[in-house]
């Protein structure tokens, strides 16, 4: 069973203590109490000079048994306090699980604490003891299920010889942490939820699945070790581990990538096409690639075309495509697939399930790429992100590949640069070419120049981008191509300043592609931020995109768009950027609109039953989906082309209906002009103003 907390409980006492652990935790308390007060009631000035006083107090509450349930009952009173205030902590919904290892094992007691004292306040808001105003029940747990998933040796372990060198007693404020996250979860629930959610992530086949792999790498420990006894749960972890560490009979055991490659030698062709099917098998039930699939591809290099098709689980297309450009595939594995970079082997395979070799300009495009000199710059950038295990020249085409095989597979990571994420995956879905010159332009000369109503934007002359610092944690394409893009869509924002109206109007069109529609709409205005003609806006949108209203004719290009993002409350969160893909009845005869969200995870719940669909619903990889209404309620611009005609008098009013009271149930709710409007479409005065 998992250790408990008492097991690593705090200080040993002494035997002249004057207290037993309850009293000394109670005494704690009142201190760790009147220090939040102080804090709180100090102005904003003064306040960093009472914050050291509260982290102390806080650091050894936490080594106390009970000390991390005290001060989840405390999470509310914290914040209010205000001692995440100005730090990374203060926005909660912008988080990235993945940097809590590092923050608690840092050898700084201060960041340690602060991390706690935050995981502990999600707990509180996912528990719904606490109603957070920046985000939602649902938000908290799923996250809080990432962090236990990724820090499942500190749930399960204890303090590692180097974690008690670096931290000392600080080492154990973590496991109390999770050992009381678990203990208010259910440690059945934390291990088959992340199995769940593994699962969830991956029905979307992101590029990014290093995380991913993380967590799987850390639930086969857990299964590995016996004094770990994870009862009925887990019990569908078995085909997530051995898609990365043993999807064939000659590498079942894991017994390592130069093992295998000795055993791939002594086998015949018979079995050389067992471990290509299986490989095969396994990657496209998961979207995972084993770094031994890397190892049978190099291999199959020498041996046979038809096996190399088999490994990538190829059909007829696929084959085709192959065959008909074999010296460039068998290069592209040459240079880019590696143990270390295994995901290419995917992101090949739905290169050639798509074709676009097939497309003049993309096959000489790949062939640059094979010979691209990569700048200073750019190999710096790359060894920063994935470390030397593969050369940036590796990296890069893996992600290349990855992008193309998977255009909807793009995230922005933790960053507000939505805008160049969709733009990547326009391209790569819509005219790969463009994507690939985009790569060469910054990997090897640092600049990417664009256009905007005729005139040159270099990204090295802009000022700054939306993003305030260089971002990270992004595949290999985007890692090095969205600093560039960023700074040129902003530039283009900033030359549309003193013009009316919203400036998405003349950006898009230039920043994403000529067949973005010209014809633009919008519902708010800009000026008020209420809701503005919005029967026509509606209208028009139906009379564009719904099969039923333009003549079934489907949708050419993706098409970029703008939505009111809301949470599980149906409150405002912010504007985002999306692309529409298609529209088209669900298995269930349910008219529905598939988009795609360059946020990391598409599957979200916007609030009055507007949950967004990622799976089960005719989605392909990577597309998100709604239904028409719903979809069109959280809407609030798109563009159209001015020159195509739908039929705007087929929109009935029941659907015009459908639309607006979605909408004014939720993030429209405060942005009516005025009451009579609230009483005539019988809306209640909203409770949250945005």
């Amino acid at each position: 069973m998992p250790i408990p907390c008492a097991t690593f409980s705090s200080i040993r006492k002494t035997s002249t203590s004057m207290y037993d652990d309850a009293g000394r935790l109670e005494v704690l308390l009142q201190k760790f109490d009147e220090a939040v007060e102080l804090l709180a009631q100090a102005p904003g000035f003064s306040k960093p000079g009472k914050l050291p006083r509260v982290l102390d107090t806080a650091r050894r509450v936490l080594l106390q048994q009970g000390g991390c349930g005290a001060i989840e009952t405390r999470a509310k009173a914290i914040e209010e306090a205000g001692i995440f205030a100005g730090s990374d902590w203060e926005t909660p919904q912008y988080l990235v699980p993945t940097l809590t290892t590092f923050s608690l094992k840092s050898p700084d007691a201060n960041v340690v604490v602060i991390e706690a004292l935050s995981e502990l306040r999600l707990l509180a808001v996912a528990k719904g003891s606490y109603q957070h105003a920046l985000l939602s029940q649902e938000h908290a747990r799923h996250y809080l299920t990432q962090v236990m998933a990724i820090n499942l040796g500190m749930l399960f372990g204890a303090p590692s010889e180097a974690e008690r060198e670096t931290q000392g007693k600080l080492a154990l404020i973590p496991r109390h942490l999770f050992s009381h996250l678990a203990e208010r979860i259910g440690y059945e629930h934390v291990i088959d939820q992340l199995i769940d959610e593994i699962w969830r992530i991956l029905k979307q086949r992101p590029i990014q699945v290093d995380a991913i792999k993380q967590m799987i790498t850390q639930i086969a420990l857990c299964q590995a070790n016996p004094e770990i006894d994870l009862g009925a749960s887990g019990q569908g972890a078995d085909r997530l581990v051995s898609s990365l560490y043993g999807p064939t009979q000659g590498c079942r055991e894991d017994p390592g990538t130069e093992v295998y490659r000795e055993r791939l030698e002594r086998m015949d062709t018979s079995a050389l096409q067992a471990e290509a099917m299986g490989f095969a098998r396994a990657m496209h039930d998961t979207g995972l690639v084993s770094p031994y699939h890397a190892v049978l591809m190099r291999y199959l290099l020498e041996e046979s075309d038809y096996l190399l098709t088999e490994a990538m689980g190829l059909s007829s297309t696929g084959r085709d495509c192959l065959l008909c450009y074999r010296e460039l595939v068998h290069a592209l594995i040459r240079s880019g697939i590696y143990p270390a970079t295994a995901q290419a082997v995917y992101g090949l395979a739905l290169l050639l399930e798509r074709g676009i070799l097939y497309q003049p300009p993309v096959a000489p495009a790949m062939w640059r790429q094979l010979n691209l000199p990569l700048s200073e710059w750019t190999q710096a950038r790359l060894a920063l992100a994935y470390g030397e295990t593969a050369t940036p020249r590796a990296r890069l085409i893996e992600g290349v590949l990855c992008m193309l095989g998977l255009p909807l597979g793009v995230g922005q990571g933790n960053n507000p640069t939505c805008q160049s994420a969709r733009a990547l995956s326009m391209w790569a879905y819509n005219d790969p070419d463009y994507l690939l010159q985009m790569v060469a332009w910054a990997a090897r000369d640092d600049e990417i120049i664009m256009h905007f109503e005729g005139l040159p934007i270099s990204s090295n002359q802009s000022q700054s981008g939306v993003a305030s610092e260089l971002p990270i944690d992004l595949d290999p394409v985007s890692l090095i191509v969205v600093p560039h893009l960023d700074r040129i869509y902003a530039e283009m924002g900033r030359r549309c300043i003193g013009r009316e109206g919203d400036p998405h109007r003349w950006v898009n069109p230039e920043f994403h592609g000529w067949w973005s529609g010209r014809g633009f709409c919008i519902n708010v205005d800009v000026a008020t931020g209420n809701l503005t003609d919005l029967d026509a806006f509606i209208r028009r949108f139906y009379a564009c995109y719904h099969p039923y209203h333009n003549g079934n004719q489907p949708l050419i290009h993706p098409q970029p768009a703008g939505m009111a993002i809301t949470d599980s409350a149906a409150r405002f969160i912010g504007w985002h950027a999306i692309t529409i893909v298609r529209a088209s009845l669900d298995p269930s005869d349910v008219m529905r609109l598939y988009f795609y969200n360059p946020n990391n995870d598409s599957g979200q719940d916007w609030g009055d039953t507007v949950i967004v669909s990622t799976a089960g619903n005719g989605e392909r990889f990577g597309e998100a989906s709604l239904p028409f209404d719903q979809f069109t309620s959280r809407l609030y611009i798109y563009h159209f082309d001015p020159l195509e005609h739908g039929e705007l008098a087929t929109v009935t009013e029941q659907e015009l209906d459908s639309v607006k009271q979605y909408l004014y149930r939720s993030w429209g709710a405060s942005r009516i002009p005025d009451t009579e409007l609230q009483a005539e479409q019988g809306v209640q005065p909203p409770i949250n103003k945005v």
